[in-house]
């Protein structure tokens, strides 16, 4: 794997990421001591994108939803079930 001294790879930033990108990973040292190491970053397929909403239509939410067993649950609460 190639070293550049920080100065080299400021100088040569666009040729180094084009590189990068293509996997050919590099380090960046600074007075001689690797620093950082810059990858390729994998990029997820469009495909692999969660939708929102993916599911629309294919289910349905009953009217009292908000009050579905409210009953028993205050059953529950008072200690009479």
């Amino acid at each position: 794997m190639r070293t550049y001294n920080i100065h080299a790879a400021k100088t040569h930033l666009s040729k180094l990421v084009e590189e990068a990108a293509q996997g050919e990973s590099f380090l960046i040292a600074k007075a001689g001591k690797p620093m950082v190491k810059v990858v390729a970053l994998k990029a997820r397929d469009s495909s692999q994108n969660k939708r929102f909403g993916f599911m629309a239509g294919q289910m349905r939410v009953p009217d009292d939803f908000n009050t579905m067993g409210a009953e028993e649950i205050q059953k529950l609460f008072e200690g009479t079930a």
